[in-house]
């Protein structure tokens, strides 16, 4: 049995795909890559195709880890492919929840910072227009919430 994860932001270019590849690499560090499986997508059409923003890849690879993957835009074949979506703000929860009117699927939905255990903000900020202590804020702000998305998946695999 594999725990499937999607993390979804506007455009799939900052956000979700550096929560994406940090927990990817946490997965690597817990030897857990046959049990939980990382995707992420954006609830715009506006960078499909794109490699993540270089600034955001900058803030990464200071930290060790590498950014992989492509943007692409969220589908309602999302709600059934995936376990536990995550939405990096209030905006992009609400647009995710839009595509699910009778509320089926609205347990899967939660946002990022949901999982934090040290940060208190309840949303992940867009750096994509600040500069680059943004974007190191939102990789220092992704690495904890993944380190308590982690713990959560973990205790859901082993519930089973």
């Amino acid at each position: 049995m594999s725990y499937k994860l999607l993390f979804v932001c506007l455009g799939n270019i900052c956000r979700s795909p550096a929560a994406e590849n940090i927990m990817n690499h946490l997965i690597e560090q817990n030897n857990l890559t046959e049990q939980i499986i990382c995707g992420s997508a954006g609830t715009s059409s506006y960078h499909i195709g794109a490699p993540p923003d270089p600034r955001i890849s900058l803030a990464a690879t200071q930290r060790g880890i590498a950014m992989k993957g492509c943007a692409r835009q969220f589908t309602k074949a999302d709600f059934d492919a995936f376990d536990l979506i995550l939405a990096m703000d209030r905006e992009n929860y609400a647009n995710i929840c839009s595509l699910d009117p009778t509320g089926k699927y609205r347990e899967k939905v939660r946002l990022m910072c949901d999982f934090c255990t040290y940060h208190t903000l309840k949303e992940v900020p867009d750096p994509y227009y600040g500069g680059v202590d943004g974007f190191n804020q939102v990789i220092e702000l992704l690495q904890d919430a993944c380190l308590g998305l982690l713990t959560h998946v973990k205790s859901q695999l082993k519930a089973g």
